[in-house]
């Protein structure tokens, strides 16, 4: 961890909270073919992401099975064999991910590799945004939009409630210059900024969740993961039959599990069942977190389970999920 999170202080209120986030890497595609190679890899339209922004993406197997979800976006214009693209992802899958990615590059102008940089959380009121502000310059304020300011590479992004949230990508010598700004923040728990992803319904694959779900099973189509006109990538025949077809029968939910004992980090992958009707495992954990003793998860599933089940975590009496909406429909 950089010394700049050390020098941040540990306030209750009053300031934009900062999260290290140090589950997550950062990784750069660079030279001349970057952009064509990974939009014919991922789920998004790389080749038309906007300079000023930044999606959500997957990368999936032939079968159309997430393999990760990532953060992806624009690098700054620059040299034709420099970075062109960055990637954020979860570090327990990054190096898996650079390799598969490597294998299929054969003679394009690519090369992949981790990017030396920081990643951490920042989540703010209004009021905090803007003291904030005084500090960062203009932040961007609609999820998914980016900017890049002397502190470093600030992407908004989405919120259940109405705070708001910024992915901060910084270099050590950002961060090195950054001092002024741990006077407007308060050092906060990865955790706590891991609860709010949950709760904005975004789908972090990790290692216990590889080549399990396809993208629609865990909504990205439904917070602009999925591109259904930018051609052909690895599994776009299985996610584009499913999508116009309509067959998608099961969906990522939210909810909460009031057991402070539960370990969050070992949830992933956990089946879920449906207590009124025991028997097989009607879904599967995708992501939790703990946070002042109550496990925030996100688990796929049925949708008939969703109105009427009593939907429990493990086995068919195990701790009880309670169901709460997430900021988007996931019905029909």
């Amino acid at each position: 961890m950089h010394a700049f999170y050390t020098s941040i202080p540990v306030r209750a209120e009053g300031c934009a909270q900062c999260a290290p986030l140090d589950d997550f890497v950062v990784f750069s595609a660079s030279g001349a073919d970057a952009l064509p190679f990974l939009h014919g890899q991922l789920t998004q339209d790389v080749t038309g992401l906007p300079a000023d922004a930044a999606r959500l993406a997957g990368y999936c197997t032939a079968k159309g099975r997430l393999l990760a979800t990532l953060v992806m976006w624009r690098a700054a214009p620059g040299a034709e064999d420099g970075p062109q693209l960055y990637g954020l992802v979860r570090r327990d899958l990054s190096q898996a991910l650079l390799k598969r990615l490597s294998m299929f590059v054969l003679r394009a102008k690519v090369k992949l590799a981790a990017a030396d940089l920081n990643v951490a959380g920042v989540q703010a009121s209004p009021a905090e945004a803007a003291a904030l502000e005084t500090v960062t310059g203009t932040l961007p304020r609609a999820a998914w939009q980016r900017a890049d300011l002397p502190s470093g590479t600030w992407i908004a992004a989405p919120s259940a409630d109405g705070r708001l949230r910024w992915w901060w990508i910084a270099s050590d010598e950002q961060l090195d210059q950054a001092a002024p700004l741990a006077a407007a923040l308060s050092l906060a728990p990865a955790s706590q900024w891991q609860v709010a992803d949950l709760a904005a319904g975004i789908p972090w694959i990790a290692t216990a969740t590889q080549d399990v779900f396809i993208p629609q099973t865990v909504n990205l189509e439904l917070i602009e993961g999925v591109s259904f006109t930018k051609g052909c990538y690895p599994g776009q025949e299985v996610v584009a039959r499913s999508h116009y077809r309509g067959t998608v029968k099961r969906r990522m939910a939210y909810g909460t599990v009031a057991d402070a004992s539960l370990q969050a980090a070992a949830l992933a992958g956990v089946d879920v069942f449906d207590a009124t009707q025991p028997g097989e495992p009607i879904g599967r954990v995708v992501d939790a977190a703990s946070d002042a003793g109550v496990a925030s998860v996100l688990f796929e599933t049925t949708l008939a389970a969703l109105p009427e089940g009593d939907l429990r975590l493990g086995a068919a009496d195990g701790p009880r999920i309670a169901t709460a909406p997430l900021p988007y429909s996931i019905t029909p």
